[in-house]
């Protein structure tokens, strides 16, 4: 049972790599990962609640049919090698995001050098941490088989963040080869809680006399932000609370995203973003606990205490009791902090070919100048409390009609070295719908996927 609560963590637990989005330029969210992307239309109306759906979650290290396969194995057994096979590296990560309204509208008509405005308002959720290795063994086998190994907590690094976000971009089209844009948002942060900056060791010394010397050395703590009225029953009105911090009466920040697209040939594009550079101060309703503590503490003593110390059996007791309580105390502040947003870099290089030929001539359809076809490569990296994240991307998009276009990708990353993934965008008259998926080769069997992903959303184009 005592494997359970690490599962029970784990898989309740990708990156936030949009590839398949990233640089499709018909599709009006794209600006949301580069506001110096291309834009080909005048204007449009996400609709509300529908105009970006996305969901995103994964882990590193294994997957669900390495432990619910039925194959007649201990369930147990299965879930001891996966822990052991896994180091403190590993992560799991989930993302969600849901557009609550967007539009967008150009502010002249010339397409050469048009100035386009966007806007809206999203809510985000995002859950990450590492797999503690050391919590884990310790958990299984105990201190006993593991004398003079010492156990790292600081291993333990977990952050969780629910929130909304007000934005306002600017695109530019300089010329013919520049388009650069800004993104200014406004964030407001509804629940949080951040266990990243964790310190500290456990061992088991043995000593004289057969006892067992251990050792706790803690610098340890937890910030959390706007989770009271989850926790405290007396608060009645959740849904009201929840309201107010989603239109900004929650903990507040800002940022900006930035970038550019550059066309230095009718053929080639290059093009890079840098998103969430920007802050989120916290300081209503914050809980700050702090674990801050060391005790060498000999065991149980085999002899009578009366005997060595001239304590009586009970004052014996009495002080072990008191030194575990001074251990597990828990220190708790109300002080106000701030974290930066996590940096996500977006960049890619790619190669435009294949004008549509106006069959009735066998020449260059002049109504539709475009390129129908686009190969590239693309790069996704974010930075984590541990470590950098990234993906690498292969891809291939097609323009069939001027009201349905495909992208396909493969992607190289922490979770997969397979992962083809699917995009498509029609329009039926102005109305565009567009859906896009990761990780196709694994939808055979879900379970042996470590990641998935959905992207899918309505817009009405101008």
């Amino acid at each position: 049972m005592k494997w359970l609560f690490f599962l029970g963590v784990f898989l309740s637990l990708h990156a936030q790599n949009k590839q398949l989005l990233y640089g499709f330029n018909e599709v009006p969210q794209q600006l949301l990962l580069n506001p110096g992307g291309q834009v080909d239309f005048r204007g449009y109306v996400g609709i509300p609640l529908l105009s970006h759906i996305h969901l995103n979650a994964g882990i590193t290290g294994f997957s669900a049919f390495d432990i619910f396969a039925d194959d007649g194995r201990d369930f147990n057994q299965k879930l001891r090698e996966v822990a052991y096979s896994m180091d403190s590296k590993d992560f799991v990560g989930f993302n969600q995001q849901l557009d609550v309204f967007s539009a967008g509208f150009s502010v002249n008509t010339s397409l050469e050098k048009k100035l386009f405005i966007s806007f809206g308002m999203y809510q985000e959720s995002d859950i990450f941490s590492y797999f503690p290795k050391d919590y884990a063994v310790l958990a299984n086998e105990g201190n006993y088989n593991n004398l003079n190994r010492r156990f790292d907590f600081g291993q333990l690094s977990v952050s969780a963040e629910v929130l909304s976000v007000f934005h306002v971009g600017l695109n530019k089209k300089i010329n013919s080869k520049w388009t650069l844009g800004i993104r200014g948002k406004v964030y407001s942060s509804i629940v949080q809680l951040s266990s990243t900056k964790n310190q500290g060791s456990f061992i088991t010394v043995p000593t004289a006399n057969n006892n067992l010397n251990h050792i706790f050395d803690l610098d340890m703590s937890l910030q959390t932000s706007g989770i009271s009225f989850l926790s405290e029953p007396e608060v009645n009105d959740e849904l009201g609370i929840l309201k107010k911090r989603l239109l900004f009466g929650g903990n507040l920040g800002v940022g900006i995203d930035l970038g550019f697209t550059h066309q230095p040939a009718p053929e080639w594009t290059i093009d890079a973003s840098l998103q969430d550079i920007g802050f989120i101060n916290y300081s209503k309703d914050v809980k700050n606990y702090i674990l801050d503590k060391y005790l060498a503490y000999d065991g149980i003593q085999a002899v009578f205490p009366e005997i060595t110390s001239g304590l009586t059996a009970q004052d014996y007791w009495n002080e072990v009791s008191s030194d575990f309580d001074n251990l597990v105390e828990i220190d708790s502040t109300t002080i106000s902090y701030t974290k930066w947003r996590p940096l996500k870099l977006n960049s890619s290089v790619s190669y435009n070919f294949g004008r549509k030929i106006n069959k009735e001539c066998n020449c260059l359809d002049k109504s539709d100048p475009t390129f129908q076809n686009r190969v590239g490569a693309h790069l996704f990296a974010m930075n984590r409390p541990n470590h950098l994240q990234w993906a690498l991307t292969l891809f291939y998009f097609r323009k069939f009609y001027k009201n349905l276009q495909i992208k396909t990708t493969y992607t190289v990353d922490a979770f997969s070295f397979s992962n083809v993934g699917l995009g498509m965008s029609a329009a039926l008259g102005p109305l565009q719908f567009y859906i896009m998926a990761d990780n196709l080769l694994e939808y055979q069997n879900l379970a042996k996927s470590q990641s998935v992903s959905l992207q899918l959303g309505f817009n009405y184009i101008f």
